[in-house]
């Protein structure tokens, strides 16, 4: 078997390192995927969890977004050539470095809803009885 190495542009260092987001700002991050050879951009956009090791080589970002009522997260690396570009959508003021408590927050909200949508359905379902009940 032969290895093929992919063929990706070199990082601007100095635009990355002149990026200015932080943790609670909202980013798209467009990353390279190869399929059948050939290499496409796909956005992962989300919430921006923490930032970590500040400007070094192995700088890392957390982004979370709710995929279909599922949480998901994914860790980039700044410097990545499988990076095409980052681009900053919107702008928060938070009062921490990293936003680690959004993750039991909306776990929280999650069931909130889930029990509301319950009690509904149990409040529905005694009201049919009670029309039933008085028709017969």
């Amino acid at each position: 078997m032969e290895i093929t190495k992919s063929k990706f542009t070199p990082v601007e260092l100095e635009e990355r390192k002149n990026l200015d987001f932080k943790s609670g700002d909202t980013v798209r991050v467009w990353s390279k995927i190869i399929e059948k050879g050939k290499t496409r951009l796909q956005a992962f956009e989300g919430l921006v969890l923490c930032r970590k090791h500040g400007k070094e080589t192995g700088a890392t970002f957390t982004v979370r977004k709710v995929s279909m009522g599922v949480g998901v997260e994914k860790i980039f690396p700044l410097f990545s050539p499988n990076i095409g570009k980052i681009e900053i959508l919107k702008k928060a003021k938070t009062g921490r470095s990293k936003l680690y408590s959004i993750r039991t927050k909306a776990v929280k909200e999650v069931k909130k809803r889930l029990k509301s949508v319950t009690i509904a359905k149990i409040q529905k379902a005694a009201v049919e009885e009670e029309t039933t009940n008085t028709e017969e």
